[in-house]
C-alpha cells in the first residue's frame, strides 16, 4: 500500500471507526492524545507541550522519553540504574513512525544517555532498524552523543548491595556452581532442571522492569510510538529485552493505533504483544479489551508474569491492563487530552 493509499485509509478509519461512549471500559475519544506507562507525569507534559509548540508526533514521542532519561524515572530508566551483573547501566530504546512503518531502535547501549535520542538517528541517518553493543555507541558518537559515564553512586550501591548478597537474585539457571547460592563464574551442568526455572518465576520483582512505553497520536490520527529502559537489574551482560524490539516493546501503525508493553520482556516479547494489540484494534475491537487480550494469551503460558499493556487507537480513545499478581494489582499509566485539563493518572480496574 502506497503512502497516499494510506492516509485515505486512516482518514476513512477515523470517519467510520468513531467511538461508541462507554463502549469497552475505553478512555473518552479525543485527539491529539499521550498515553504513557506509568505516572511520570513530566514526560507526558513534555510530549504534550511538544504537540502544542508544533512539533510532530516523532518530536513528542523522542522528548518525552529522554525527558524520563534525564529525570532517571524510577530508576529503571536512564543512566544510574539498573546495573548488570557486572556493575554497569547500559540502554535500550526505540522509536517508530506508525505512517511510514520506520522503525530506529538501540539495545546494550553503552556510555551515551540519550538512548531514545540514537534510536531516533537510526531512522534519520541508517538504512538500518535496530544497532546494538558497541557499535551502537560508536554510531552514537559519530552522531554528535557525547560519551559519558552512566554509573552514579546509587548504581555502585546497587551492585555492591547485590555482590554482598551472594549476587541474589540473578538470572541464570542449569549451572555450576549453583546460581542460587553463589556468584559464580558459571559453567553448564550436565543435568537440565526445569522445575528451577518455573519456580524462579513466582519470584517476582515488580519493580524491576517499570520502561516508559510512550504513545503519540495526533490531531490528524498519526500515531508514533517509543520506549526507553535501562533494563533488568543483575541482567546478564548483553541481555535485549522487549522494549527495543519493533512489536513487542511498542508499535504503531496509523491505519489503527498503537500499543506499548512495560514489565518482564524476557517473557513478553516472545507474545508481540504491542503487535498483537494493534491487530485487534485494526478489527474494531476497543483499546482496553485489547490491552486484556494480549494480556490473557501470555497468562496462559506464563501466569505469574509481571507486566502490562497500553493501547490507544486512531479515535483517541485509549485503555490498559495488566497480569494482577501479589503486589501488583493496579497498574498505573498517564493520559493528556484535550480533554484533560493536565497531564491525568489513571489505572488499569478491570
Amino acid at each position: 500500500m502506497g503512502f497516499g493509499a494510506r492516509r485515505v485509509l486512516r482518514f476513512l478509519l477515523l470517519v467510520l471507526l468513531l467511538p461508541v461512549p462507554g463502549a469497552g471500559g475505553a478512555g473518552a475519544a479525543a485527539l491529539p492524545l499521550v498515553v504513557n506507562t506509568w505516572a511520570f507525569r513530566k514526560a507526558t507534559e513534555t510530549a504534550w507541550y511538544t504537540l502544542q509548540s508544533g512539533g510532530s508526533e516523532l518530536d513528542a514521542v523522542e522528548r518525552g522519553c529522554a525527558q524520563c532519561e534525564i529525570d532517571q524515572c524510577d530508576g529503571s530508566v536512564g543512566f544510574g540504574g539498573s546495573p548488570d551483573e557486572h556493575g554497569e547501566t547500559t540502554l535500550d530504546a526505540m522509536i517508530m513512525d506508525g505512517d511510514t512503518m520506520e522503525v530506529g531502535a538501540v539495545a546494550d547501549l553503552r556510555r551515551i544517555k540519550n538512548a531514545i535520542g540514537v534510536a531516533r538517528k537510526v531512522i534519520q541517518h541508517t538504512k538500518h532498524t535496530l544497532l546494538v553493543g558497541e557499535s551502537a555507541s560508536l554510531f552514537a558518537e559519530s552522531m554528535g552523543f557525547p560519551c559519558e559515564d552512566l554509573t552514579t553512586q546509587n548504581s555502585l550501591s546497587i551492585y555492591l548491595k547485590w555482590l554482598y548478597q551472594s549476587c541474589q537474585p540473578n538470572y541464570w539457571k542449569n549451572v555450576i556452581p549453583d546460581a542460587s547460592k553463589s556468584c559464580g563464574p558459571y559453567k553448564q551442568a550436565k543435568q537440565l532442571n526445569s522445575e528451577e526455572w518455573i519456580n524462579s518465576q513466582k519470584r517476582i520483582n515488580i519493580h524491576n522492569h517499570d520502561t516508559i512505553g510512550m504513545i503519540v497520536i495526533g490531531g490528524s490520527g498519526h500515531v508514533a510510538v517509543g520506549t526507553s529502559t535501562n533494563g533488568a537489574v543483575h541482567k546478564i551482560q548483553g541481555r535485549v529485552g522487549d522494549s527495543p524490539i519493533a512489536g513487542a516493546g511498542a508499535y504503531a501503525d496509523s491505519t489503527s493505533g498503537g500499543a506499548a508493553a512495560t514489565g518482564d520482556g524476557d517473557i513478553m516479547m516472545r507474545f508481540l504483544p504491542s503487535y498483537q494489540a494493534v491487530e485487534y484494534m485494526r478489527t474494531g475491537t476497543d483499546p482496553t479489551t485489547a490491552c486484556q487480550k494480549v494480556i490473557s494469551r501470555i497468562q496462559k503460558y506464563v501466569p505469574y508474569f509481571f507486566g502490562a499493556v497500553i493501547c490507544a487507537n486512531t479515535t483517541g480513545s485509549y485503555g490498559a491492563a495488566c497480569n494482577k499478581v501479589p503486589g501488583f494489582t493496579q497498574f498505573h499509566f498517564m493520559v493528556y487530552s484535550p480533554l484533560l485539563n493536565q497531564p491525568s493518572e489513571f489505572q488499569d480496574t478491570v
